[in-house]
């Protein structure tokens, strides 16, 4: 298993594409699947609320762990 050192930059850039990716899959649900404007205000706020809370570290660590697993994918 190879582990690749993720420095502040790396999260941050990691974050960014992270949340570019969900916004454009909120977009495709609200475009394709229907998704109502009100639910991903619901979604949004959840997630808001969910990262001031005890559990944010968890998934803070398991986003980076699964970049980490993604970054050492060698093609």
């Amino acid at each position: 298993m190879v582990t690749v050192p993720l420095n502040q930059e790396t999260l941050m850039i990691l974050s960014i594409s992270g949340v570019v990716l969900l916004g454009v899959i909120v977009f495709l649900f609200f475009r394709k699947d229907g998704l109502k404007a009100s639910h991903a205000l619901v979604c949004a706020l959840f997630g808001f609320y969910l990262a001031g809370t005890a559990v944010a570290p968890s998934i803070k660590a398991g986003g980076a762990s699964l970049a980490s697993l993604l970054g050492g994918i060698n093609f």
